[in-house]
C-alpha cells in the first residue's frame, strides 16, 4: 500500500483497512495509506472505532467508515477525522426489509441519526424477519 501511495498516479488517494480486525493492524496500515478505513463490525465495535479515530489523529490522516451505516452513523458523529461513511444501497435495502428506522440519506448524501429513536434507532420487524428464520 505504501509503494502504491508513494509511487502511484498523482491525486489518487489510497484508502484501506476495512478488512483489518485489530487495532495494531490498523495502526500499522495507517502509515501506508492516505485514508484509513475501518469497519465497526470487524474492528471491535463502537469503542474500537473511536480508537481508530485516535490512530488517524496520530498519523494526521482522515478516516472512512466502511459500510454498516445503521451502526456507524451514530459513532461517526463523534469521530473528528471522519471524511466519509460508505453507503451501499444494496446493503441498506436488505436492512430495510427487516428493520424499522434504517437511516436514509438526506439531500447532499448526509446520514443523520434520529434522536427520537433509542439506541441505534433500529427496531426488528418481527413478521418480516420470521420469513427468513432458519
Amino acid at each position: 500500500m505504501r509503494l502504491l501511495r508513494d509511487h502511484g498516479p498523482g491525486g489518487l488517494a489510497i484508502a484501506a483497512g476495512e478488512y483489518e480486525w485489530t487495532l495494531p493492524q490498523l495502526a500499522d496500515l495507517a502509515g501506508c495509506v492516505d485514508i484509513l478505513q475501518a469497519d465497526v463490525t470487524r474492528c471491535g465495535g463502537i469503542t474500537n472505532l473511536l480508537r481508530v479515530d485516535g490512530i488517524c489523529k496520530g498519523h494526521q490522516i482522515p478516516f472512512s467508515a466502511h459500510c454498516a451505516p445503521a451502526i456507524s452513523a451514530h459513532v461517526c458523529c463523534a469521530i473528528e477525522t471522519l471524511a466519509h461513511l460508505e453507503y451501499f444501497h444494496d446493503h441498506t435495502r436488505v436492512e430495510d426489509i427487516i428493520f424499522e428506522g434504517v437511516l436514509q440519506p438526506e439531500e447532499g448524501g448526509y446520514l443523520r441519526p434520529d434522536p427520537s429513536r433509542s439506541g441505534l434507532g433500529l427496531e426488528l420487524k418481527h413478521s418480516e424477519a420470521e420469513k427468513y428464520a432458519a
